[in-house]
């Protein structure tokens, strides 16, 4: 089945997942799709089978909190980043729940955390203004970058560079076997609001738009290779300043995002109009969405977790609420 308009319009809550007591933070898909896991702030890691659409198991940190979460490129291991205690970046082990290794280094919160999608190399960015690349197979940290405000950083879709948000009006491109010597493109993009702050950046799978996300009611596409502003996407509500996640769907025709207001908001990547406004009755903001990046499906967050598949009747469809 291909993505299409009539298809995303088609979408409706499949399953609802309660396994939570407070907001769900992050979200991520295995490589394969065949499961998911979230971080939330009630301290607990629940691990999700796509396929039987069930929660498989939850673990928790209860002393250091979870925040961040992503699968590494082994299906059994995770990082996260801290909420409580500290700011280091752990290393875990689903298989047995033991810590594999800790990554220490920033002094404030992690506000980005991302594998490289072809290799062990990861990334962190925290508040206190810089961003880190690691190895999972070192404790000791593999580069440094000192910046003038909050971090927003993303590796492209092969792994060879990543993109960082500086001061959320430059978007800087460094070549990650040679970061060190500097950006080897530099792109300048409109500062919006007073107030106005970046809180993500994602590369779309063809690697030909960047994917901008900030604290207010909109998002911005990018142009990776020109730099040229494409597209503002709005619509959806951030009234409060979140930080609402917005991606692009596997085929990179469309961006989906969450809303303050509990809804779900697509538009075409191509053209930047909005296709749809997806109502699973979520009581509070869905912080977190994402596409399965192999099976036609949809999740999003809120204390409580939403699968969504298309064509499924009003009539069976679940509410969150």
């Amino acid at each position: 089945m291909k993505l299409t308009d009539e298809v995303f319009r088609s979408f409706r809550v499949a399953k609802v997942f309660r396994e939570n007591t407070d907001r769900i933070n992050c979200i991520d898909f295995s490589a394969n799709g065949e499961n998911m896991i979230s971080s939330s702030n009630d301290d607990s890691i629940v691990l999700y089978c796509c396929q039987e659409g069930r929660p498989k198991r939850t673990v928790y940190s209860k002393k250091y909190g979870c925040d961040l979460i992503q699968y590494t490129h082994a299906s059994n291991a995770i990082i996260y980043s801290s909420n409580k205690v500290d700011d280091t970046v752990r290393f875990l082990s689903l298989h047995d729940n033991k810590f594999l290794r800790y990554f220490n280094g920033h002094t404030k919160r992690v506000v980005c955390l991302m594998m490289a999608p072809v290799n062990d190399i990861f990334l962190s960015g925290s508040l206190d203004r810089t961003i880190r690349l690691w190895d999972l197979r070192s404790p000791n940290c593999q580069g440094l970058m000192h910046l003038n405000g909050r971090p927003v950083a993303s590796f492209d879709p092969e792994g060879l560079i990543f993109a960082a948000g500086i001061d959320s009006r430059l978007l800087k491109l460094y070549d990650l076997r040679t970061f060190d010597k500097g950006p080897f493109a530099t792109f300048h993009l409109r500062q919006e609001f007073p107030g106005y702050e970046w809180t993500g950046l994602k590369f779309s799978n063809d690697g030909k738009k960047i994917l901008v996300q900030s604290n207010m009611g909109q998002i911005k596409l990018v142009d990776a290779f020109q730099g040229h502003e494409l597209h503002t996407l709005t619509g959806h509500v951030n009234n409060a300043g979140l930080s609402l996640e917005a991606s692009f769907t596997p085929d990179s025709k469309y961006v989906v995002s969450g809303s303050q207001d509990g809804t779900i908001h697509a538009w075409s990547a191509e053209k930047g109009h909005q296709v749809i406004v997806l109502d699973g009755g979520h009581p509070g903001p869905t912080q977190c969405v994402q596409f399965n990046p192999r099976l036609m499906m949809l999740a999003s967050a809120c204390n409580s977790m939403a699968f969504w598949l298309p064509g499924i009747e009003d009539s069976e469809a679940e509410h969150v609420t």
